[in-house]
């Protein structure tokens, strides 16, 4: 009898660690204010690793005839890593990574001495990680309400602050019932209706990762994104509402050498340095100081299919330099493997699919940029920008102020939005 009630306590303890939260989380009291409620409407999407040519190579006919109807870009250049939670973050706050705190997936922190890791909840959800200030935080600081439907930050109360309604990230909500959330939230009274809505979908990535950019799965998933997109807008259609979209990835895909990853290389003695990151980057940070330069001297000696950099001499182009190192998060030595190589640090099975490189040299990581709606021109064509550009076009849609500096521009805004008339 003990060893059938320990089996139960086991089973229940097991299924509670498995379950998903699913309840939607209103924050009480909150409205927009008058002059918002006039504001445009923007559903910002986020299709995970839907590389910048898919939708012309898969024939994505209702993201095509968007883009037709709208603007697209050539393609959209991500962030160092262009792997996904930095590069949602950086659309989230117009910064780059060193500039925002999220410099990586997975990183160390010298100060706090700990990992942050995007598998941990507890993790995701402290918001000592995070700077900047997200768009949703923007709006509902200037009494604008704004709606997530998952995105990298939206658990989290960044300045003490939750987007109005959110989701905490689950597998189990269908995406017919995510559809119908955005539509219920579109169907509130004025002065509780979001107009800024995030809502993200992951299977391009998750097929990617696993048969390669190349294969039937993505086919079928770059297909299964096309058409909810499509559902969406045709939903949010009967809401009456002149709404925006935004169609966007974080990063694309690409298919390297996974059955030849590169060595830990011989000049580097693991007990001396924390490592930070795998694959595409690796950081060193050193126990002991003393032990930077002469590491750094014999990994650059050994060299091959890989660069070594110190913090102080990282590429410009990359902004992870110690005068950007905001956070104090960066390695103080970093190796970038050269395409189509990648490390294997912790010996962990390589999926097929990858992708993290340096996006001014690999344009398979380039990410995808489509929008269409009444703020938007029509049948343009723009060419590669980055990401951190989609901040302040956002911002500017929606006439949200912001005084704290940012790395984007208003070159895109300038270039995709219908000028108003002053």
């Amino acid at each position: 009898m003990k060893k059938l009630i320990l089996l139960a306590i086991l089973i229940a303890c097991t299924v509670q660690s498995f379950a998903q939260d699913t309840t939607q989380r209103i924050v009480p009291g909150r409205k927009n204010s008058a002059g918002q409620q006039q504001k445009p409407y923007v559903i910002l999407i986020s299709a995970d690793g839907f590389r910048y040519d898919y939708a012309d190579k898969y024939k994505a006919e209702h993201l095509l005839a968007f883009a037709q109807e709208g603007v697209r870009s050539s393609s959209m250049i991500p962030v160092l890593p262009s792997s996904t939670y930095p590069n949602h973050y950086a659309m989230a706050t117009g910064l780059y990574p060193a500039h925002n705190g999220i410099v990586q997936n997975i990183f160390y922190d010298r100060k706090l001495k700990r990992y942050y890791d995007s598998g941990e909840k507890a993790e995701t959800q402290n918001p000592v990680w995070y700077g900047g200030t997200p768009l949703w935080v923007l709006a509902e600081q200037q009494q604008m309400l704004a709606a997530n439907f998952y995105w990298v930050g939206s658990n989290t109360p960044i300045k003490g602050i939750y987007s109005t309604y959110y989701y905490p990230h689950n597998e189990k909500i269908s995406i017919h019932d995510r559809i119908q959330d955005v539509v219920n939230w579109l169907n509130l009274p004025a002065d509780k209706r979001p107009h800024l809505i995030t809502f993200y979908l992951p299977p391009v990535d998750d097929a990617g990762h696993d048969f390669g950019p190349n294969s039937q799965q993505v086919i079928d998933a770059v297909h299964n994104v096309d058409s909810t997109v499509y559902e969406l807008a045709k939903a949010v259609k009967t809401t009456k509402l002149d709404v925006n979209f935004i169609f966007v990835s974080d990063h694309g895909m690409g298919q390297p050498d996974t059955k030849h990853p590169l060595p830990t290389p011989a000049a580097l003695d693991t007990s001396k340095f924390i490592i930070s990151g795998d694959r595409m980057i690796v950081e060193l940070i050193a126990k002991d100081p003393a032990d930077i330069q002469k590491t750094y001297q014999a990994l650059k000696k050994e060299g091959g299919d890989y660069d070594v950099y110190l913090r102080d001499n990282m590429p410009e182009h990359l902004h992870r330099s110690t005068s950007d190192d905001k956070f104090d998060r960066i390695g103080d030595i970093i190796l970038l493997p050269h395409w189509p190589k990648l490390f294997n640090i912790y010996n962990r099975k390589l999926d097929i699919g990858q992708h993290g490189y340096d996006p001014a040299l690999v344009k398979d990581v380039h990410a995808i940029f489509l929008a269409w709606g009444p703020a938007f021109k029509q049948h343009t064509q723009i060419g590669p920008f980055p990401n951190v550009d989609i901040y302040p076009l956002i911002t500017e849609l929606l006439g949200l102020k912001y005084t704290e500096k940012i790395d984007g521009s208003d070159q895109l805004s300038k270039k995709v939005l219908i000028q108003k008339e002053k």
